[in-house]
């Protein structure tokens, strides 16, 4: 059944490269992550100035293209035209000699391991921090709701996802390191496995580092090695399960090299199992631990330096959370907080990131009320309401960043309500949801105690004050651009001549709304009469998609031209295209740049008609289609002014 998000998805898709130039493809919460072979063959432009999509960011080794809190259903479409299961394949891809750094890896593989539970882990928190708040009250009330059958029902998704959290890790690791998905449950299953997590009801055998923070016990032992565990065992933990299923890649792509096929089926996963769960148990895990332990402690030593520790720790994350969003770099703090969460059962040195999205919010509430401008009040009254429930991805690229200062102010006041939270020792229970569903999340499950989500409460309040009334007080509409003033920048007219001959067609009438509605520009569609595609102006060309269907072109005096011969033919692969020129060439008016089989593209069902856009139509006062009936190739077809 086609979707709303067809049109949307094809423009992403040739815009990104075409499916050929994707490597692997994720999503978060509001953007797509396109890991490309070749990012400039993407059309940064062209999806930016696409409706639907926010904007488009080069970081951590990833393509990111921000599409708002519908990302999930647009994700799905772009899988389904491009015929890619989604999930990335190896980072560095040796067919183009491209190398991604240990930075950007790093994220690419949190993001790849990461993102796809993160709509449901976050659920999970959500309803554990509602009955944080059921039991609270209750308790207020002399009620003990927490042995209610209604209270362990729900508290067995809420807990539970979190705590057999290495085998839902283990199935999305091994699809992001190419291993077999179940390979990787069974991995995590391992690490959760009753007898093991049980085995220190039994006798202790002994200690490693006792009396220090690393201390671990052993009580059996994989002939004659003890088995060291954490304190809490390996149920919540994350890293242990990562670095499991990332070696475990590696190994079945050894195995599978020498195990002949008629046994490999079986043979392979025997030999990755029965070497995997002893090492993980044996090396990994506890080399995890220990690593994870010294994290804990260099962070914990910053937030108890006497007076100032959390003060300036929460300044800072406050203060940088909002540019780490930006570039998706947010991505490298998760697993402290998840790593703190399976150690400790709480986590304090993500907490003041919570007024980080709620002052971003309030300086977008007091744009809305303070602006004349209606096309900016259109754009920033949604992305507050987006804001509210922590997705402020169209509060930073819509409204506050392209004007600046908002943007800083945010940071400011995220940076005091960060550090009133760092001060006062915050911590986080649960892996929450975002926004206004994120603060239950700081009730102590344990004691009922609601210290921390009360000073959470106040540190947020406060940055949304002061975000809210240094906007409102500074902030003031861009002066309009007076007519004069711009057509001093583009004094000169330009026109573009018609590519190839054919009858001449209305924008509105294109079968693709992605045109049709001039989300990508304005111009209009000839129905070619002959299987040529000459240049259309004197420039360079900037794009010329492998498959021959699309080029763009920008002219000598800046006009970006973007023709597509057709509608759908990306799907030919390239078959009954001749290019006749490439990617990079100068050209002039009336050069042969393509031929195409009419024949061919109309016998397996696709129209040939074909726009001609002017992708920067915002840097013109109007751009003027021609209105003969016919063109011939060379003749006048659109003037820009």
């Amino acid at each position: 059944m086609a979707s709303k998000y067809d049109g949307l998805a094809r423009i992403i898709i040739q815009n990104v490269g075409g499916k050929d130039n994707i490597i692997g493809l994720t999503h978060c919460i509001t953007r797509l992550r396109f890991t490309l072979k070749d990012e400039s063959k993407a059309n940064t432009q062209v999806l930016k100035a696409t409706e639907g999509i926010v904007t488009v960011m080069q970081s951590g080794g990833q393509y990111q293209v921000v599409i708002g809190n519908h990302v999930p259903d647009v994700y799905d479409v772009v899988c389904e035209h491009a015929h890619i299961t989604g999930s990335a394949q190896e980072s560095d891809d040796q067919s183009t000699g491209k190398k991604m750094g240990v930075g950007a890896k790093l994220i690419d593989v949190i993001s790849g391991v990461f993102a796809p539970s993160l709509g449901v882990l976050s659920a999970s928190g959500i309803i554990k921090g509602l009955l944080a708040v059921w039991a609270f009250f209750a308790a207020k009330q002399g009620i003990d709701v927490t042995t209610s059958g209604a209270y362990m029902i729900w508290y067995s998704v809420a807990d539970g996802f979190f705590y057999f959290l290495p085998i839902v890790l283990g199935y999305t690791a091994a699809k992001k390191f190419k291993c077999n998905e179940f390979i990787g449950l069974a991995l995590g299953i391992a690490l959760c496995y009753p007898n093991m997590v049980n085995i220190k009801a039994g006798e202790l055998m002994g200690s490693l580092f006792a009396g220090t923070a690393f201390q671990m016990d052993y009580y059996t032992s994989f002939f004659g090695i003890p088995v060291v565990m954490p304190m809490s065992g390996y149920p919540s933990t994350v890293v242990p399960i990562i670095v499991g299923v990332a070696c475990a890649a590696w190994l079945e792509k050894k195995l599978k090299k020498v195990v002949p096929d008629v046994i490999k089926t079986f043979i392979v996963p025997v030999g990755v199992l029965g070497i995997m769960v002893p090492a993980i148990y044996l090396f990994i895990g506890p080399v995890a631990t220990v690593l994870c332990n010294i994290v804990g402690i260099v962070f914990s030593g910053i937030y108890n330096i006497p007076a100032v520790g959390g003060l300036v720790a929460g300044a800072l994350i406050g203060a940088l959370w909002q540019v780490l969003v930006i570039f998706g770099l947010h991505w490298g703090l998760i697993p402290i907080m998840m790593i703190n969460m399976g150690t400790y059962g709480y986590d304090f040195v993500l907490s003041p990131y919570f007024a980080a999205s709620f002052a971003q919010t309030m300086v977008v509430l007091a744009i809305v009320i303070k602006t004349k401008d209606q096309k900016l009040r259109n754009i920033a009254l949604p992305a507050f309401i987006s804001g509210i429930f922590g997705v402020t991805e169209p509060c930073i690229y819509g409204v506050t960043l392209p004007k600046k200062k908002p943007f800083v102010i945010s940071c400011i006041a995220a940076s005091v309500g960060g550090a009133i939270i760092g001060l006062t020792g915050c911590k986080i229970y649960m892996m929450g949801g975002l926004g206004v569903f994120g603060l239950p999340a700081f009730i102590d499950t344990t004691t009922n105690s609601i210290y921390s989500m009360v000073w959470v409460s106040i540190g947020t309040l406060v940055a949304m004050v002061i975000g809210f009334v240094a906007t409102y007080i500074t902030y003031k509409d861009d002066a309009p651009i007076k007519i004069s003033d711009k057509a001093k920048t583009n004094v000169k007219t330009e026109t573009i001549v018609a590519p190839l001959s054919g009858e001449v067609i209305e924008l509105g009438k294109v079968e693709d709304e992605a045109f049709s509605t001039g989300a990508l520009g304005q111009g209009m569609a000839i129905l070619p009469s002959e299987g040529k595609l000459y240049a259309p102006v004197d420039g360079e060309i900037t794009t010329f998609f492998p498959t021959g269907h699309a080029v763009g072109m920008v002219s000598t005096d800046g006009v970006e031209v973007l023709i597509h011969v057709g509608m759908d033919t990306i799907k030919l692969n390239g078959d009954g295209f001749i290019k006749k020129a490439a990617q990079g060439d100068k050209v002039k008016k009336g050069d042969l740049l393509l031929e195409f089989d009419m024949e061919k593209i109309k016998s397996a069902g696709y129209s040939l008609m074909t726009p001609i856009i002017i992708t920067n139509t915002e840097d013109y006062f109007d751009v003027v289609p021609t209105d003969a009936k016919t063109v011939r190739n060379g003749d006048e077809i659109i003037t820009v002014l």
